[in-house]
């Protein structure tokens, strides 16, 4: 698919899913993934919207990477980790990545060599990058370090086969931009100036959002914040680079907490929440500018939850971004909440709920008998039992793109939800069988798209 077919589909109403791929049966990039892109087309669904593709630290989570370029290794199925490679290929790859390849490869032999501790407990030669002691370190493990890089190569060629099958199906892959990176990642090794660092390198704030509707006490995600000032001075290569690695993988790329763009919130290192922390200003509209000037036409969408302000919305609109509102945060009865039904707009993403949210059926049981009786006064009639009528909700949005988490669609209850923030129990790790997908399901969410307009024209029962 090319991108003026992509451009073209944009401005097309459709509707899709939020599924990550180790969601998939077998949590993998596996025949499932044909399978699943086949039930899509079949269902009229056009967009596979999913989180960061990063290999995730230990609480699993995708915002939290050791890489933000490097595929999850654990995505990568057991039959393809030993395929015979054209070694030609393979060394083109290596070489036209290497500006983040081989960072990554060394900064994962190195954690291995060490207990899997972050690279702020390295012995100093390594934490600061002496010149000898790498390759020395290199020369001594050269076919680990291969062997990763094959690996990556292996999960690039998988994705890209997955892509070129996605638009086959006129499917387009939407994907997401976490605003931070991790701080024991190999993008905060390998170039420590970019962020805000000590003499020892360890951060002196970090990142993470105030209190609100999550959290009582904000969330403290502990990621380093950046070091404008030196991003700016060449003119953001670092963001610009890292959001062309995006484009290669996605057609469309959800940037995570855009508000981050206009201000951040900064934590001082030392504190255990995110209460003590304050909004800082960023060079958010300079960042814009220069990725216009790479993208012009900007596939990009805001994602716009949590603290937002007037000078957000500017810098959103400005550039023509489309936003995100989620109907399960719609029924405050303020007249001016963005995410109530009555004031969805055309140039935005709409949702049943995200990756962050209860299911639709865990949030409504949750809800209090007087609560849910005006929740249903306010949602279409005759759409069944929950959660078909907030479905049906963001599919009669005007909103040109309606994403139905895949836990929905399935109409599973709040067992299954993806992610509670603010905990580290039992996260990511929700996975549908297709025992759970029935023939009579598909043909229910083509049905209700075609009603509203929303079908994906190439796909077909």
């Amino acid at each position: 698919m090319m991108r003026a077919e992509i451009d073209k589909m944009s401005k097309m109403r459709r509707a899709g899913v939020l599924l990550h791929p180790t969601a998939l049966p077998q949590g993998v990039l596996d025949e499932n993934v044909e399978l699943f892109l086949n039930w899509m087309a079949q269902a009229g669904l056009s967009v596979w919207q999913m989180l960061p593709l990063g290999a995730p630290h230990s609480d699993h989570s995708p915002y939290q990477a050791y890489s933000a370029y490097a595929l999850n290794p654990a995505l990568l199925p057991e039959n393809l980790s030993t395929v015979t490679v054209d070694e030609d290929n393979l060394l083109t790859f290596i070489q036209n990545e290497s500006a983040w390849l081989d960072d990554y490869a060394l900064f994962v032999t190195l954690s291995e060599s060490y207990d899997n501790r972050p690279w702020s407990e390295w012995p100093i030669p390594y934490r600061y990058r002496h010149k000898d002691a790498l390759e020395s370190f290199s020369t001594e493990n050269k076919d680990r370090l291969h062997g990763l890089k094959r690996q990556q190569y292996l999960l690039f060629q998988r994705w890209q086969e997955i892509k070129e099958i996605a638009h086959q199906q006129g499917i387009i892959l939407f994907g997401d931009l976490p605003i931070a990176v991790s701080y024991d990642s190999a993008d905060v090794w390998a170039q420590p100036g970019l962020f805000k660092l000590d003499e020892q390198l360890r951060p002196t704030v970090v990142a993470g959002v105030p209190p609100d509707y999550f959290s009582e006490t904000g969330q403290r995600w502990g990621n380093p914040h950046y070091n404008w000032d030196k991003m700016e001075s060449n003119r953001f290569a670092w963001w610009r680079a890292r959001m062309a690695g995006a484009l290669r993988q996605f057609d469309l790329v959800r940037i995570d907490h855009f508000r981050g763009l206009q201000a951040l919130w900064e934590i001082p290192a030392t504190a255990e929440t995110a209460v003590e922390g304050r909004w800082v200003k960023t060079p958010g509209r300079q960042l814009l500018e220069a990725l216009r000037d790479d993208f012009p036409d900007m596939p990009f969408v805001a994602e716009d939850l949590g603290v937002i302000n007037a000078e957000v919305e500017a810098l959103r609109d400005d550039f023509g971004l489309p936003g995100l509102s989620v109907l399960q945060f719609g029924f405050s009865g303020d007249s001016d909440n963005p995410h109530s039904i009555s004031n969805q707009i055309e140039n935005s993403v709409v949702y049943t709920g995200t990756h962050d949210n209860n299911t639709t059926c865990g949030w409504f049981n949750a809800l209090d008998p007087e609560l849910q009786h005006q929740v249903l006064q306010q949602l279409p009639q005759d759409a069944g039992s929950m959660p078909w009528p907030l479905i049906e909700a963001a599919l009669q949005s005007p909103a040109q793109t309606a994403i139905i988490p895949m836990q929905d669609w399935l109409a599973l209850d709040g067992e299954h939800r993806t992610n509670t923030p603010g905990t580290t129990e039992n996260n990511w790790v929700w996975k549908f069988s297709w025992d759970q997908v029935s023939a009579q399901l598909t043909e229910k969410i083509r049905d209700r798209l075609e009603r509203n307009q929303r079908t994906n024209s190439k796909g077909s029962i």
